[in-house]
């Protein structure tokens, strides 16, 4: 038995009725022939219903409210042959039966609003999903707010590459300041504003190239420490930002060298010296290890302490450059990670001039 409302059109009912007249038409003659003087009639014989017109709907309504609704004319109170109202009310009890063994009882249609309402789980989920990738498209977008320039990102994929050459590590310190993790914004920084992220740059009064301030001779003979392809092609990015790497790290940490007598050339870096150590770190305390560059006890690893390092290796490294420059150096680090602050904004500007 199905449980679902069912539609029937006109048709089909006409053709039900028709059938089952017919069939009740030929069981009385067969009776009839049979058993002819049989008196009264019998009990088990069914007997012919006139067909009633059906509503055009296309729907039966089976059971309303009304319970005369299923009977051939509610609004007839004669007497049919079947015993007036008594034979009614069998009749219409009959055929609400007969509907129910055929049809099964009506579902009772849920409104608009209640299915919505049962369903209110599954549309918070959507809203929230909405909601989340309207931010997450503007913020992929940027929303239209300052950033870096766009060489930046290609800097960036070039200094990881230069960063797998593990030789790029101070001697023999091993300090890595250059590449480390949090720290490698260093190398891009530098790159900005020195040749504005342009590898074929050329600098028309000293004759420097490439992407760091390295002078061509000076790049060659790191170049053999750091297992390089010969010759240093200050040109090519990745040689340049390995030589950049190398060249930072032994400023900050210094080097232990061999003398042309044989002997051992300590040479002091930026964290050799207590007042740098103090400035970087809070503290002035110094270790030595024999053989070694002294180095700060401490490591540098707060944001300002990190900043006023880079702007003192960038001093240091471009001989006779401005202090106002060195410092902006330390800036642009500093915020590697907020280019809307106003003080990057202003200096990006004044990189034609101050970068080149």
């Amino acid at each position: 038995m199905t449980d679902q409302f069912e539609y029937f059109s006109d048709e089909e009912a006409t053709r039900i009725a028709i059938l089952e007249n017919k069939a009740a038409e030929l069981e009385q003659r067969l009776l009839a022939v049979t058993a002819p003087n049989s008196a009264g009639g019998w009990a088990n014989v069914a007997t012919p219903r006139p067909t009633r017109d059906r509503p055009r709907s296309g729907r039966r309504d089976f059971f309303a409210d009304d319970p005369d609704a299923l009977d051939d004319d509610a609004g007839d109170d004669g007497d049919d042959g079947r015993g007036g109202d008594a034979g009614r009310q069998r009749r219409g009890a009959d055929n609400r039966t007969e509907e129910l063994i055929k049809h099964g009882r009506r579902r009772t249609r849920r409104s608009g609003r209640r299915r919505l309402l049962a369903h209110w789980r599954l549309l918070a989920v959507v809203a929230v999903a909405l909601a989340a990738g309207m931010v997450a498209g503007l913020l992929v977008m940027g929303g239209g707010g300052p950033g870096w320039p766009s060489s930046v990102a290609t800097v960036q994929g070039e200094v990881k590459t230069a960063c797998e050459n593990q030789d790029v590590a101070a001697e023999p310190s091993g300090l890595n300041f250059a590449c480390g993790a949090d720290t490698q914004a260093v190398l891009w920084v530098f790159s900005l504003l020195t040749s504005g992220n342009n590898p074929g740059f050329v600098d028309s009064e000293t004759g420097r190239k490439g992407l760091e301030p390295i002078v061509p001779a000076q790049g060659g003979d790191i170049a053999w420490s750091l297992n390089l392809h010969h010759p240093y092609d200050p040109g090519n990015p990745i040689d340049s930002l390995e030589v950049a790497a190398r060249a930072i790290n032994n400023i900050i940490s210094g080097a232990t060298l061999t003398s042309s007598a044989g002997g051992t050339d300590v040479e002091a870096g930026l964290e050799s010296t207590a007042a740098n150590c103090e400035r970087y770190t809070g503290s002035a305390k110094l270790v030595t290890p024999p053989g070694y560059p002294a180095h700060c006890a401490a490591a540098v690893t707060s944001a300002s302490g990190q900043a006023a390092l880079v702007s003192d290796v960038f001093q240091q490294w471009m001989g006779g450059t401005p202090s106002q420059l060195a410092t902006e150096a330390g800036v642009l680090f500093e915020n590697a990670s907020n280019p809307g602050n106003p003080k990057v904004q202003a200096i990006l500007q004044s990189l034609p001039d101050s970068g080149q």
